[in-house]
């Protein structure tokens, strides 16, 4: 009974191991002839062909738009500083300086009685535009004197005539002259302006002469002191008030 028993066990381990052989041949066959490993030499393919949809283009998933959005945010907000030896620019922008603008009058340019000498007659003006003052010949060696505006250099003049007009709140007809002397700076000016508070020639006018000058008002009382006129004699309003209540058609006027 051993015997058989024994006899069954090496045969069927021998079928067995026929059975078997067979297939390990092909199993070793199978990877014998598998094909070699290629490595790509652009190392990020694989990560790029994750990315990629079904139409070959990268996919952007709103997890990571939201924080390329972010990202380009906080640039765009942070100050870019640059270091090139040309470039001026600053981190932060720096605010222009206002230009200093004079709203008053100064004191010496206030009517006032003054010590003035001179061979003129009482009642006479001298207009001294070196100094930026009108003077109106009180006699015995006094004056009363005002603060004015003249011409802008170009325009200055000198002589002497006498008020042939006198009017109050004028109008304003400008010279043609003027008129395409501003055009070519870009302003234009109207053919006549009503007399007026916004009159350039402001309360008062006395007009000198067959010329175009007049001594008048202005809308512009931070300019008296100052050479900025056309080549006429300007005056706050207040004051050529004044002055316009104590001179006459006929009065001297000297300019020098």
């Amino acid at each position: 009974m051993m015997k058989k028993t024994l006899f069954l066990a090496f045969g069927l381990a021998a079928a067995l191991s026929n059975t078997a052989l067979p297939g390990a041949a092909l199993a070793q066959d199978r990877y014998r002839e598998r094909p070699p490993v290629v490595v790509s030499p652009d190392l990020a393919a694989p990560w790029v062909m994750q990315l990629a949809g079904p139409n070959g283009r990268p996919v952007v998933y709103p997890r990571q738009a939201a924080q390329q959005r972010s990202i380009y945010q906080q640039r765009e907000q942070q100050p870019v500083v640059r270091r090139g030896i040309f470039d001026r620019s600053p981190a932060q922008p720096v605010a222009m300086r206002p230009q200093p603008i004079r709203s008053q009058i100064e004191p010496q340019f206030l009517p006032q009685t003054v010590a003035y000498e001179t061979k003129e007659k009482a009642g006479t003006i001298i207009i001294d535009t070196n100094n930026r003052f009108l003077y109106l010949v009180a006699g015995n060696g006094q004056a009363r004197r005002y603060g004015v505006g003249v011409g802008k250099p170009g325009f200055e003049w000198a002589g002497e005539h006498r008020v042939t007009r006198k009017a109050e709140w004028p109008d304003w007809t400008p010279p043609s002259e003027m008129i395409q002397r501003e055009a070519a700076k870009g302003h234009y000016l109207p053919a006549r302006m009503e007399g007026g508070p916004e009159n350039p020639l402001g309360a008062r006018a006395m007009y000198l002469g067959s010329t175009l000058y007049r001594i008048h008002g202005t809308n512009a009382p931070w300019s008296i002191g100052s050479a900025v006129s056309s080549g006429c004699i300007r005056m706050r309003n207040e004051d050529v008030t004044d002055l316009y209540e104590r001179v006459n058609i006929g009065t001297k006027v000297v300019v020098m």
